[in-house]
């Protein structure tokens, strides 16, 4: 059950990247509240359960976001997996209370109902349950960027459980990939993991 939190606090700053505005929206309070924040560059929304929350986008997520992409775009260059990218398109329901938009998400293979894999930075951990917002959309690999480690969750049945290596993608070298993601040069990262994986064929 959600209980009401007064609209008389004020916002609740978990770092200068993501706020939680105090108090329940309902769906239609959360979309007037979108359709106004769409004039302001930088800024996400997303409601869960009544609850919404703001976040900015650093420079330091977007550089992440992207090595991340270019890493994993290779990967499905040299292996010829076939892949759609669809960023962070927004994954929105009013039956399952939910509205939010991942940093990266895939199709594996041919399109689906939803992305088959979805990625997401997190510069500070926010006040929502992360894997909740996925679980309803049945995402079945969900990948979180946190503190310069990758933590893999699969979807089981209704609940997602940690694993070491993605099984979408079990030939990837996880220690490999994470290594060249925290490397200052993005040259020099993606120049090695597409030797790397060279190596490994």
């Amino acid at each position: 059950m959600i209980s009401q939190v007064s609209t008389e606090q004020s916002p609740i700053t978990t770092s200068e990247q993501d706020v939680i505005l105090p108090g329940w929206y309902s769906w239609q309070q959360f979309k007037a509240l979108e359709a106004v924040m769409e004039e302001v560059s930088g800024v996400r929304i997303c409601y869960l359960d009544g609850c919404v929350e703001l976040m900015t986008l650093s420079e330091n997520h977007e550089m992440i976001k992207s090595i991340i992409s270019l890493l994993l775009g290779l990967y499905f260059l040299h292996k010829k997996i076939e892949f759609i990218p669809v960023g962070s398109a927004t994954r929105s329901d009013q039956m399952k209370a939910v509205s939010f938009e991942p940093d990266e998400s895939y199709y594996i293979g041919e399109k689906k109902e939803h992305p088959d894999l979805a990625i997401e930075i997190i510069i500070s951990s926010g006040n929502f349950n992360k894997l909740e917002k996925y679980q309803r959309f049945q995402i079945q690999e969900v990948w979180f960027w946190r503190n310069d480690q990758l933590s893999i969750y699969r979807l089981n049945n209704e609940n997602y459980e940690e694993i070491s290596h993605s099984q979408l993608l079990p030939e990837l070298d996880i220690d490999l990939f994470v290594n060249c993601v925290k490397m200052p040069s993005k040259l020099e990262a993606m120049t090695t993991f597409l030797q790397n994986l060279t190596k490994i064929d």
